[in-house]
């Protein structure tokens, strides 16, 4: 045999988009600007990714004068799409401006290079060299989007194809998020500590991507003391009830005498630790690296000038390390998630001392084996930063901090208690109310609640209907303008990609309304894989909604609905019909307002642009206190729509379940609908050798049943609860399950197992689905 050398290890990383060194990306988000550190070689690439849409760029010098021609272009607009965006104050405008300010930029001598339009196609490009060091400003400019038109403004990709050695492209940070008060980069495997009053900030940042950082604070005024208390994990995790803070309620971090000394503000990341202690000579003389420098001494020595008396290991808020406790009750490590740039932002609670570290671990996978740089900086107690916490909308997308919706300001007005929802802050549950009460205010008068983050996409252009007709399940084309339809989105194997409606607005318009961001994005793969004329391009930004639910939804809307002739009324919209409308006369805020809920009740749901959606609330609200109406968040909306057989991303179904597992095997007319479309052949094979059925349980205790419980007929598991609840109306508890087929029964006895499956049992039966209104009668009324 001939000897050949080892292969080397492969790995892949579906989840990143494998850039090149020294190439960076940037979304510059639609009617958002992005601004951009360049150096004198760097090459520009923008990408209309959606198409149709408009882009503004910009090169500035180091003394703040907009030169075209570093960009080897010649000016073509006077920035009028920039200025017109950066008259709003919100967090990205705020940003750009103070960049403006600080680099001495003269918003009014604007010079800009004016890219793209409405008919450039998805995928086109620009190129550009930068001749100069300086800065380049990108916006992707777009007016106020009518909720009845389709003329949404999308996000532009930035390239930037850096021209320095590997080592200067390191050095490329982001933009401070204000003029900062410190900036300390601690190099590889050493440490600094440093000083932090009472409500600054203090960002901790990842300069090239997968490096772990230890982060430790002590109460100055304990210091003083001769005390030296530091942020303690257990204390920490005991008042919070998890792993460690994030950024929410759930937001500070105590040190064992139980005083909160920060607390987070934003995290890029997700993925900490706080159970292991700073790394020390113990742990890597056990490894056989007696010697190895650690962060427990590297810690000591930056404290050692604030009289902190040195440790054998400190504990730390141990940030990017990837940790995790397996089943078998393991910790263990991998690479850390952060990516180049991504950070932490927290705010002193009082004066404090810091210490930072680069983990100078190389002899695992914690730093990626290779540490490298962690950057500090601290902003004054003045700034204001929203709490914030990062979402992909797909894997390989970049990082988008939580947004506020455009309702946000009257619901917050009304509870604290959020969550984050698909990139969007959303209540769970409101003040002196709570799920109960507002489940029955839905169940016997009306409620309002923000579903803004769902993900609306405008599908337009000639091959339009031929697109969805390919790409779902349903007939799109039997269905009218003014028509709503509920569908499903397959892969070729039948398994799901999303559900959701699609709204007929033409002949070649439609507005797709899924939960997912990739079904888009599957979308416009489909159409230039088919060829087909037709443009995909997202409006969740353009489009904020509010629900309007229970039996005296049509009179409180009634009200407050001014439709013109030419559509129907609200008293005559009927049950997944839409109409364009507006709120209290003909000049008033713009809305599509659709015959269609989540709840199992009587219900519309309000669409208007984010700029009118105070008044939109206002109207609601206002003509609703006669009706009872109740705010609703999202524990209560759980609790309705399990009861009416209303299915759940990640929950009743998956990549792995076809829509005939998921309980919609209606949304899958394979007799009717002759056209061939994405999963059919899979569909029709699956449908006629079933393997699960998603069933309702009835069950017989009152103790609680979870998600993931395993479903039982003696030893043998024979399916898996996707959801469940106590349901009021029926005064039991109730859940959703996935059952082998053969067992799926009415009335088949079973059981759920607690514990580890075996030692807890709860006994339950197999009944009709949904438990409440099986036959949609409510809705429909």
């Amino acid at each position: 045999m001939l000897s050949t050398a080892p292969q080397p290890s492969l790995i892949y990383r579906p989840g990143i988009r494998t850039l090149p060194l020294g190439v960076e990306r940037y979304r510059v988000l639609g009617a958002g600007s992005t601004v951009v550190a360049v150096k004198a070689g760097d090459s520009i690439l923008l990408t209309d990714v959606e198409g149709g849409q408009a882009c503004e760029i910009a090169f500035c010098d180091a003394s703040g004068r907009f030169d075209s021609a570093a960009l080897g272009a010649r000016a073509n607009s006077r920035g009028e799409g920039l200025k017109a965006l950066l008259v709003d104050d919100n967090e990205n405008t705020l940003r750009t401006k103070s960049t403006f300010q600080r680099r001495n930029i003269d918003l009014g001598k604007a010079e800009t290079l004016r890219l793209f339009g409405e008919d450039s196609l998805p995928g086109a490009t620009a190129e550009f060299k930068v001749a100069r060091d300086g800065v380049l400003i990108a916006a992707a400019p777009g007016s106020a989007m009518s909720p009845e038109h389709q003329n949404t403004a999308t996000a532009i990709e930035l390239r930037i194809t850096r021209s320095g050695k590997p080592a200067d492209r390191a050095s490329i940070l982001p933009e401070p998020m204000a003029d900062p008060l410190q900036d300390i980069r601690i190099k590889a495997s050493t440490a600094s500590a440093y000083l932090v009053r009472a409500g600054e900030y203090i960002q901790v940042i990842d300069v090239s991507g997968r490096q772990c950082t230890d982060f430790q604070a002590l109460s100055a005024r304990k210091i003083d003391k001769g005390l030296d208390l530091a942020l303690d994990s257990t204390v920490t995790r005991t008042l919070l009830g998890r792993s460690y803070p994030k950024p929410g309620l759930p937001s500070k971090s105590f040190d064992r005498e139980f005083e909160p000394l920060v607390e987070i503000v934003q995290d890029t990341v997700g993925r900490h630790d706080a159970f292991a202690t700073a790394c020390n000579s113990r742990y890597y003389d056990d490894m056989g690296y007696p010697g190895h420098m650690n962060c427990t001494e590297n810690f000591n020595h930056a404290l050692a000038p604030y009289g902190v008396a040195p440790r054998k290991g400190w504990e730390a808020l141990n940030y990017f390390y990837n940790t995790n406790i397996n089943h078998q009750n393991q910790l263990y490590l991998d690479e850390p998630w952060s990516r180049p740039g991504d950070y932490v932002l927290m705010r002193s609670l009082t004066d404090i001392v810091c210490v930072s570290s680069s983990c100078p671990d190389d002899i695992d996978a914690a730093n990626g084996w290779d540490p490298t740089d962690i950057h500090i900086r601290t902003y004054s107690d003045k700034q204001k930063f929203s709490r914030a916490v990062v979402t992909r909308m797909t894997p390989d997308a970049d990082a988008q901090l939580t947004r506020e919706t455009a309702f946000h300001p009257r619901f917050s007005a009304l509870t604290r208690n959020t969550t984050e929802y698909r990139g969007y802050w959303l209540p769970q549950r409101f003040n002196n109310k709570g799920p109960i009460e507002e489940y029955w205010a839905c169940r016997e008068n009306v409620v309002v609640t923000d579903l803004s983050p769902l993900r609306k996409f405008e599908v337009t252009g000639p091959d339009a209907e031929g697109l969805l007709q390919y790409c779902l399940t349903r007939d799109i084309r039997k269905l009218s303008v003014g028509q709503v339809v509920y569908t499903a989105m397959c892969y070729e194997n039948g398994g799901m990609i999303d559900d959701g409606t699609v709204f007929r607005l033409g002949q070649n318009n439609f507005r797709w309304i899924g939960g997912d961001e990739f079904s888009g994005q599957w979308l416009r793969q489909q159409a230039e894989k088919m060829g087909y004329k037709a443009w995909v391009r997202s409006s969740t930004d353009q489009l904020h909604n509010i629900a309007v639910q229970g039996p005296k939804s049509r009179e409180l809307l009634k009200e407050i609905i001014w439709t013109s002739p030419a559509q129907p009324a609200i008293s005559e919209l009927e049950w997944f019909r839409f109409a364009v409308a507006r709120i209290g006369h003909f000049e008033g805020p713009p809305v599509v307002v659709s015959r269609t809920g989540y709840t199992g009740e009587l219900g519309y749901e309000i669409f208007c642009h984010p700029k009118d959606a105070l008044a939109v609330f206002d109207a609601v609200w206002n003509a609703g206190q006669k009706y009872g109406l109740k705010p609703m968040g999202l524990e209560a909306l759980d609790m309705l729509r399990i009861e009416a057989g209303l299915i759940f991303a990640n929950y009743e179904f998956t990549s792995e379940t076809d829509p005939f597992e998921a309980g919609i095997g209606f949304a899958v007319p394979l007799k009717s609908k002759t056209d061939d479309f994405i999963g059919k052949q899979a569909l029709v094979q699956r449908k006629e050798h079933p393997r699960h059925k998603l069933v309702g349980l009835d069950i017989d205790s009152n103790e609680a049943v979870g998600h993931g419980d395993s479903v039982h007929i003696g030893r043998a598991q024979i399916g898996v609860v996707t959801s469940s609840t106590r349901s009021p109306i029926l005064s039991k508890n109730i859940a959703l399950a996935r059952v082998d087929v053969l067992h799926s029964e009415l009335g088949t006895e079973i059981e759920i197992g607690k514990l580890d499956g075996m030692q807890k049992r709860l006994p339950g039966r197999i009944v009709k689905f949904a438990h409440y209104d099986p036959d949609k009668l409510r809705p429909r009324r």
